[in-house]
């Protein structure tokens, strides 16, 4: 067990606020991008059967896609919604009242989905998805910034990896739960969907007993005794505060007199352009790093592989479980290791398997045993993926931008997020038609590029203070930036020299 590790179990509350906050932040999130796969043929049932009934007709196959393309995309138009307003609430209600407010959006969600049955409304399951967007759009932004705001300094790293931990886990408990064998069945597709409403009421009877966010107590409300009470709950009577709470009182003493930046102000502050960068370059790669598209291909390479039809949704539980279980180890590395070195090697691996990865799908038509070597790397490339950015993208914007900077920057992530979520739903389709799997290679220049400016662009983070973070972004940039001046003004002499030689 690490020193970290060991660190974290001694303190029981950050462990249940680590839970607490998760079955109902990102957990929420994870379980609705991949719980619509299983009960997708009952609701068509559901949408013709009401219009059986409402107007004595069938709809055409076109509507029909139509109709199940908006119930899919409205999530992402939820998400947003949720997004642009979840800022504002957590600096004006705080964290904790935040989430649990929330709780209730989801829980009429669930409650809406559990009547369109009966109802015969595929409209209210239209509503549920708009309701759980919004949550998911929330609860994305306000439980990352919740969680990192409790963890000590040494473990914030590996705090923030369990945000991405949730959604991996939701993930998969939308496929596990989706299955025949538990509610992927004419009778308990709507129990499956309403599955959500069980996990805002987890939140909202347990969340209570949990402090506020510590930092938000000092940072925002200037309250520094209520400040201190809450550390010593969430860390144990036995640890000193002293020390955070005295960074923390630096930070507030650097922004005494700063308001509570807006969206303009991010976009317009020059002395944090490569903060921002880095949240537009990583949250954009998230999305179009290619992990869609590894999922979809999967169920092809299986075949191939021989694994038979009926089969093949144990061997996608697989890759979710392949998710999951790699993102609770990078729980375990991360503080060794550093997110830097996680982001640079994730991306790097990732394009590398991307580009194998269409070498092989195009060989295994000639080659027998081909799709054995695709199947592996398919392993290969989610391992990365949940080690590196799946873990570490998440928390960064609460990481890298002061107390003052910290909503706009989550609503600009989130944003970025749900933004490149809704595009790749409508828009991937299209690509694999006309490119097959060779849009892998649109995928490999995402994730190439990526690490190439983690590597030049972004300091470490581990172990280390906002304002030091901050000062290593300077520091990094001015003296590439002096470099390059340096080289100019080399260059500049030179040509004068060979001016001036050549005029004698």
């Amino acid at each position: 067990m690490t020193g970290a590790l060991r660190e974290l179990v001694r303190s029981p509350v950050l462990v249940a606020a680590i839970f607490i906050a998760g079955i109902g932040g990102t957990f929420q999130y994870g379980f609705h991008i991949s719980v619509l796969n299983s009960p997708s043929l009952f609701i068509k049932e559901l949408v013709n059967s009401t219009c059986q009934q409402r107007y004595g007709r069938a709809l055409e196959p076109w509507e029909l896609s139509l109709v199940w393309s908006f119930i899919v995309s409205i999530y992402c138009i939820g998400g947003l919604a949720g997004t642009l307003y979840a800022g504002h609430l957590a600096g004006k209600y705080g964290r904790k009242t935040t989430l649990l407010l929330n709780n209730v959006v989801a829980i009429c969600g669930a409650v809406l989905m559990l009547l369109s049955k009966t109802a015969l409304s595929f409209e209210m399951i239209m509503v549920a998805r708009l309701l759980y967007g919004i949550n998911a759009g929330v609860s994305l932004t306000v439980h990352t910034m919740y969680i990192l705001e409790c963890a000590p300094k040494r473990l914030r790293g590996m705090v923030g990896v369990s945000v991405a931990s949730f959604v991996s886990m939701g993930k998969f408990f939308g496929q596990l739960l989706g299955i025949s064998e538990v509610l992927g069945t004419e009778e308990g597709w709507i129990w499956l969907l309403a599955f959500s409403g069980a996990a805002g009421v987890l939140q909202l009877v347990t969340l209570p007993f949990l402090p506020e966010s510590p930092r938000y107590l000092l940072l925002d409300k200037a309250d520094k005794h209520g400040c201190e009470k809450a550390l010593r709950k969430l860390w144990g009577a036995k640890k000193n505060p002293g020390p955070e709470m005295k960074e923390m009182l630096a930070e507030h003493a650097a922004l005494k007199g700063v308001k509570s930046h807006s969206l303009v102000d991010l976009f317009l502050d020059r002395n944090i352009r490569w903060q921002l960068l880095t949240v537009l370059v990583t949250f954009v790669t998230l999305q179009l790093c290619g992990i869609n598209a590894v999922y979809l291909y999967s169920f092809d390479v299986f075949r191939a592989a021989g694994i038979a039809k009926e089969n093949l949704r144990y061997a996608a539980l697989g890759t979710g479980l392949c998710e999951v279980s790699t993102s609770i180890a990078c729980v375990m590395i991360i503080e060794s290791t550093g997110k830097r070195v996680l982001l640079f090697r994730g991306y790097l691996c990732m394009a590398a398997s991307l580009a194998l990865l269409t070498l092989t799908l195009y060989f295994q038509k000639f080659v027998s045993w081909m799709p054995y070597c695709s199947m592996v790397l398919i392993f290969i490339y989610i391992i990365f993926f949940s080690s590196g950015p799946a873990g570490v993208t998440a928390p960064l914007p609460g990481e890298i931008f002061t107390q003052s900077y910290k909503p706009p920057a989550f609503m600009v992530a989130c944003v970025l997020n749900w933004t490149g979520l809704f595009l790749v739903g409508m828009v991937f389709p299209l690509i694999v038609e006309h490119l097959d799997y060779f849009c892998f290679l649109i995928f490999f220049a995402f994730c190439f590029f990526s690490g190439v400016f983690v590597w030049f662009h972004v300091p470490e983070t581990k172990n280390k203070t906002v304002l030091e973070i901050t000062e290593d972004f300077k520091r990094m940039h001015q003296k590439r930036r002096h470099s390059l001046q340096s080289k100019l003004s080399s260059i500049h002499v030179i040509s004068i020299q060979s001016s001036v030689s050549t005029k004698l």
